[in-house]
């Protein structure tokens, strides 16, 4: 038995999650895969376009033994909490053997070299430096890894999933966990990528050499998952980037629209400063923003400064409509909650020597511990919240009564 990890968003699940998987179990030999992944709320700063409960059938549908849900407070967080949070959950099941992620480079030990670079980095002056003076994270690290390092490094770091991949790996060192971290080269359309079925050749070449020309060949129908998104709200046919047959229902942030304004035009600034990475005054600006902006799209115009991405201005937007805090983010998962499994799943779980408590019932959690309370209280209200989210508007309570995928 070796057990394998994906952290992931399966936001919806595509041809290339599929791939990934596939080449989890014949390239590294898992036999069992568990997934941690993100419940109704995104990294990127919104709302998963279908319930976590559909997708973590799609998952089980698709080769993956156990979902885990990765809380609400980190699945919003920045791509180091997303990271942190849920190597902690894997760390403390104690069975896990490998963490498999995809990356444009598939090669390890250049991610490694570069997780060691960033570490370096950051603690450099003119890192802190460029951050200082209002620069965003990711500009300021790349501009600093630039002046230190030369060619493949800034270039590894620049491409969207190796950065993630990166954070896996600090994550992993920071710990001390023996979990393995192994690589899946990314095949087909590029990450955010409004084009379909690209080529490799196309999208990574810089990255060419490292990968085996047999495996260059490779073009399985791909599209990126945002716009398969932007597909789906949009009525198109996605079928065949898809082995998934999706619900016509579908949520879409848009339609929080009113309550997101309405939420933030009744925040104090002070209580604005107390939601995670909110710092250097960004409370007056949101507060400012919200009493003049009539949509979502005129609040980020008028809250955006270069010293924040749009994604972590979204992430901030969305930490105030739930009401998570700087306290919720530091706070580590509290617990380990399962969304679904088939019997191989069982086998992990039977495996499993944990650390936190493990329940599929979030009603059984909350009862651990105040801090299980706490995060369970808050994906109660994630998921009351996202109910609305949909054109067909959903009842409250669904989070204690949605039985798990078996």
């Amino acid at each position: 038995m070796k057990t394998a990890a994906i952290i992931c968003e399966y936001n919806p699940f595509h041809n290339g999650h599929k791939y990934h998987i596939e080449r989890t179990k014949s390239e590294f030999g898992a036999t069992h895969i568990a997934a941690v992944m993100s419940g109704n709320f995104t990294q990127r700063g919104d709302v998963a376009v279908f319930d976590k409960f559909t997708r973590t059938k799609m998952a089980l549908e698709n080769g993956i033994d156990l979902v885990l849900e990765l809380p609400v407070c980190h699945s919003l967080g920045s791509a180091q909490q997303f990271a942190a949070g849920a190597v902690h959950i894997l760390n403390s099941l104690n069975c896990i053997d490998l963490l498999s992620f995809g990356s444009e480079c598939g090669d390890i030990d250049l991610l490694k070299e570069t997780a060691g670079a960033v570490v370096f980095i950051e603690e450099s002056d003119e890192f802190l430096s460029m951050m200082r003076r209002g620069l965003t994270y990711p500009a300021a690290l790349t501009k600093a890894i630039e002046k230190y390092y030369e060619d493949v490094i800034p270039k590894t770091l620049a491409s969207p999933n190796n950065t993630l991949a990166i954070e896996y790996i600090k994550s992993l060192a920071d710990t001390g966990s023996g979990i393995k971290p192994v690589t899946v080269t990314r095949f087909g359309a590029a990450h955010d990528s409004d084009e379909t079925d690209e080529p490799p050749k196309k999208i990574h070449t810089y990255f060419q050499g490292l990968i085996p020309e047999e495996e260059r060949e490779q073009n399985i129908p791909t599209a990126s998952a945002s716009l398969l998104r932007r597909m789906i709200a949009s009525g198109e046919d996605v079928d065949k980037f898809t082995p998934c047959g999706f619900p016509a229902e579908f949520a879409c942030i848009s339609r929080l629209e009113t309550a997101i304004l309405y939420k933030l035009r009744t925040m104090p600034a002070l209580e604005i400063s107390k939601v995670p990475n909110v710092m250097h005054g960004l409370e007056n600006r949101i507060a400012r923003a919200a009493r003049v902006a009539r949509s979502l799209p005129e609040l980020m115009i008028l809250i955006k400064t270069k010293r924040y991405t749009l994604a972590r201005l979204r992430r901030i937007v969305l930490c105030c409509l739930l009401g998570i805090t700087k306290n919720d983010a530091k706070m580590k998962p509290q617990y380990i909650r399962i969304l679904g499994m088939n019997e191989k799943g069982r086998e992990i779980l039977a495996k499993a020597d944990s650390g936190l408590p493990v329940d599929a019932s979030l009603a059984s959690l909350m009862k651990k511990s105040d801090d299980c309370k706490r995060q369970a209280m808050l994906e109660i209200r994630s998921s009351d919240v996202y109910a609305l989210a949909f054109e067909k508007k959903k009842p409250c309570g669904l989070e204690l009564t949605t039985k798990p995928v078996i």
